[in-house]
């Protein structure tokens, strides 16, 4: 036994890089480009593999973190998009219904792994998102130099625990410096972070620090009250529980007055 490129070869066994190997994510790492590296110049490779990175994702792309296979602009595969896990996700929540003891064949249950799987990636679309997806150049040079403040926007969220959904109200003040936001971006900025496996106190300090990305706010500040369906179904089973976080930027956490200011307006 051996290693190479971080990766355990049999004796006798070819290395990593025969082209009858495959790389983590599943594809074949054969190029039918690769009999060329050999023959051409490398300025000439140089432009092909160029060529080669405009429409391709490289090896630092999501899913490709550890492929010990590739390095950038040589990517041949593309990883796969997150419809493309449906039929394994479905497979996953199908046996699960059948170890809870439940017939999947039955009628009623039939298609519910399939809908179970869709529901997921719907509750989930939020690590499809970026920043830069949603801002699409809504940000504004402004001489505004107030408190700007988004209050009572829905959440939704899946506990990362449990995966069970815990839900309530955001709101964003934030002190700009010149610029300011078009107001429906903050309610898509905490869209984003919502819509993945959470807690409820990383997802307040995710949305201030991505306003602080956006416009580099003078100062930000987020207060999220929630309900939690692992403390309401289980545990200690609290039905009027509520749990609320805050996160303070800038003069937010600075100037006293400021703070005050912001948690006057969204009582």
């Amino acid at each position: 036994m051996s290693i190479v490129n971080g990766v355990a070869v049999a004796a006798g066994s070819s290395s990593p890089q025969s082209p009858r190997n495959k790389c983590q994510c599943g594809e074949s790492t054969t190029s039918p480009t690769s009999s060329l590296h050999t023959q051409e110049s490398f300025e000439e490779r140089k432009a092909r593999l160029l060529h080669m990175a405009r429409d391709r994702r490289s090896s630092s792309s999501a899913g490709h973190e550890k492929c010990p296979f590739h390095f950038d602009m040589e990517l041949d595969h593309k990883p796969p998009t997150r419809e493309d896990i449906l039929p394994e996700l479905a497979d996953s929540y199908r046996s699960l219904i059948k170890n809870l003891g439940e017939d999947p064949d039955r009628e009623g249950l039939l298609k519910t792994p399939m809908r179970a799987a869709k529901a997921m990636l719907y509750f989930t679309k939020g690590y499809d998102q970026t920043i830069e997806d949603v801002m699409n150049g809504a940000v504004f040079n402004e001489d505004h130099d107030d408190l700007v403040i988004v209050k009572d926007i829905e959440m939704f969220s899946i506990c990362e625990h449990h995966l069970v959904p815990f839900w309530g109200k955001v709101s964003v003040g934030y002190l700009p410096n010149k610029k300011v936001l078009g107001l429906s971006k903050v309610a898509r900025i905490v869209e984003i972070f919502s819509r993945r496996l959470q807690v409820q106190e990383r997802l307040t300090k995710q949305i201030a620090l991505a306003i602080v990305e956006a416009i580099q706010p003078t100062g930000v500040g987020v207060i999220i009250e929630g309900v939690h369906m692992c403390m309401v179904m289980r545990g200690v089973q609290k039905i009027n529980s509520k749990t609320t976080t805050s996160t303070m930027l800038g003069v937010f956490r600075d100037d006293p007055k400021t703070r005050e200011e912001f948690l006057t307006l969204v009582k």
